[in-house]
């Protein structure tokens, strides 16, 4: 396998070097951020030419990376640390660490920016942090294996998909408590709220499915078959569409996005990715949707109106979470944050 850095790659892996795609479709202006869990970086993408524009090593394992509300910060999970470090998403300078439990998988950042929520896979729990002071304020026990969270449109809940106990479960945020958990399906991996807050999206990795839950009655609304393996979901910001990635499994790597007609709750197209697709995100305009490769240590462009994967762009080794910022870092190159090694080759990251 090749080591060259994603800086050197996307000179080779990139047709495109303007910010007007295919077909003359414009790229939308800001930044993609991308947690290379294997390689132990996180690799920063302007969105506007599809080029590698920063490269941050020293990260061990990020599983993910999740940009705050005011595009301001980037947060990431160390995995190998129990931490969660905040970084300067202009200076691309490191701006603190703050402890969590065992096994942290996923990051949010509050609406205001106040705080902070971590899953803790290996401790069954969320630690919430103060996310400016940068202190931990409190943990919350959920299911067994959490892994992916989302706050509601209105920041009422935090939803926590339990991989290990099939269920996910509901954080009031306004007392830091759970309040209830709902039983899915088999290995929850991530969720999703719709922009409306009247429903969420779950996907259950070992039913290759993805389950609809209604908000106000916390009830399972039905299930649709989706690829191999999904993991990550967001929906589109018109609310029309659910996308999902299918990352399947090394041995049988899913290779697509799967496209949900929200109101019909059907599959109405399977765009070809990469080899292991895993995180999806979307830039605020709802036409373009950015896939992690983890197998393929790449990040797909997806045209959402053409239906069709447009590039492909260098990641680090083992791409997984992956988010979207207006805004661009002042500085650009390889810089080492020195939080750490790499996790190595034999790091899991299905999940």
């Amino acid at each position: 396998m090749s080591h060259r850095s994603p800086l050197a790659l996307s000179l080779t892996l990139l047709s495109l070097s303007s910010s007007t795609l295919a077909g003359g479709t414009s790229a939308p202006q800001g930044t993609l951020w991308v947690a290379d869990e294997i390689s132990g970086s996180l690799t920063v993408v302007d969105a506007a030419t599809n080029r590698v524009r920063a490269t941050l090593k020293g990260v061990p394992a990020p599983h993910n990376v999740q940009l705050s509300p005011d595009g301001k910060s980037a947060w990431a999970v160390l995995g190998q640390n129990a931490q969660a470090v905040k970084i300067d998403a202009g200076s691309l300078r490191v701006a603190g660490t703050v402890a969590t439990g065992a096994g942290p998988a996923h990051v949010i950042v509050s609406s205001d920016g106040q705080r902070a929520y971590v899953t803790n896979g290996e401790a069954g729990s969320v630690s919430i942090i103060d996310a400016v002071a940068m202190k931990p304020l409190t943990t919350v026990k959920v299911g067994s294996h959490p892994h992916g969270l989302r706050p509601s449109p209105d920041g009422r809940w935090v939803l926590v998909a339990n991989t290990g106990s099939g269920s996910v479960s509901w954080i009031d945020t306004r007392t830091a408590r759970q309040v209830a958990d709902t039983p899915v399906g088999k290995a929850p991996a991530q969720v999703a709220f719709a922009p409306n807050n009247r429903v969420a999206y779950v996907t259950l990795r070992d039913e290759n499915a993805v389950a609809r839950i209604d908000v106000a009655t916390r009830k399972v609304l039905g299930k649709v078959a989706v690829g191999p393996g999904p993991i990550q979901l967001t929906v589109t910001p018109d609310n029309r569409f659910v996308l999902v990635a299918n990352q399947g499994t090394p041995e049988r790597p899913g290779t697509t996005l799967s496209v949900i007609d929200a109101a019909k709750f059907r599959v109405v197209a399977n765009i070809t990715t990469g080899a292991g697709a895993h995180g999806v995100t979307v830039d605020p305009t709802g036409r373009f949707a950015y896939v992690t490769n983890t197998y393929a240590n790449t990040l797909s462009v997806v045209d959402l109106a053409a239906r069709r994967t447009v590039t492909q762009i260098p990641t680090g080794r083992g791409p997984n979470g992956v988010s979207f910022s207006a805004l661009r870092p002042t500085v650009t190159g390889a810089r080492n944050l020195a939080l750490g090694e790499p996790a190595g080759d034999d790091h899991d990251s299905h999940h």
